[in-house]
């Protein structure tokens, strides 16, 4: 059994994988909820880690005493030709959320979009091949950076509820931008991607993909660990290897 641990900004998931199916899955807000949970990660006999936070470390030292434990880097060995022309600043996330649509759609054009803290674009060609893609503020990024870099607009949370395109009153005219603004972006990305590739698959994954996938006009896919699907057959090649 596997265990694939993906140390993100604001959210830290884990899943037990067997079969390269999940188990189960869980999301904790902090490394101390994570190792006191110790019935939950003590079942694997191997774990995979990706983060782009610290707090990676603490868990690590604690487990790869009695269990291997492979921390995702840049020169982990993957199932994928990374072309990536800065792979050092390359995140971890971004091409294991790759490798996960990899490993549910091989020798396709594939768009994975992670909607999480930033929205990240992600793209294998039809040769396997990781190219690169884009990052831009997520929902919660936009309405925090509304509220900051200006004196009168008030700070808000995502409302998954908001539909309208109009606002009536301030509330709803910035609810427009960030939430409706990001599905917009994020189908524009779409159409243009279909315009240079054929036969395009899109997948979408992260925190606020439930709400953004109500709200997209284009065709995807949606599945919500591929990041740790990822994680888990990287863990899975470097064991092969």
């Amino acid at each position: 059994m596997n265990l694939a641990v993906d140390f993100g900004n604001t959210r830290i998931k884990a899943a037990l994988f067997e079969d390269g199916k999940i188990l189960k899955d869980k999301i904790y807000t902090h490394v101390n909820e994570l190792m006191s949970d110790a019935s939950f990660y003590s079942q694997a006999k191997n774990i995979v880690v990706a983060s782009v936070v610290e707090d990676h470390a603490t868990f690590i030292e604690n487990q790869k005493k009695n269990i291997r434990v492979l921390l995702f880097k840049n020169d982990t060995l993957i199932p994928l030709k990374n072309l990536y022309q800065s792979g050092g600043t390359l995140g971890s996330d971004r091409l294991a959320a790759s490798i996960g649509s990899f490993s549910l759609y091989p020798n396709q054009n594939v768009l994975t979009i992670d909607a999480g803290t930033c929205i990240k674009y992600n793209f294998v060609n039809s040769n396997n091949e990781f190219i690169g893609g884009a990052i831009s503020p997520g929902i919660s990024m936009r309405l925090r950076a509304m509220h900051h870099y200006t004196q009168k607009l008030p700070e808000l949370n995502p409302d998954y509820n908001y539909e309208k395109l109009t606002g009536g009153n301030t509330t709803e005219s910035i609810l427009s931008g960030a939430m409706l603004g990001a599905a917009s972006e994020i189908d524009e990305f779409i159409s243009r991607y279909r315009l240079s590739f054929e036969n395009l698959v899109v997948v979408i994954s992260g925190g606020d993909s439930e709400y953004l996938c109500k709200q997209l006009k284009n065709r995807i896919f949606a599945h919500p660990n591929i990041v740790l699907h990822g994680l888990n057959s990287i863990l899975n090649y470097n064991l092969e290897k």
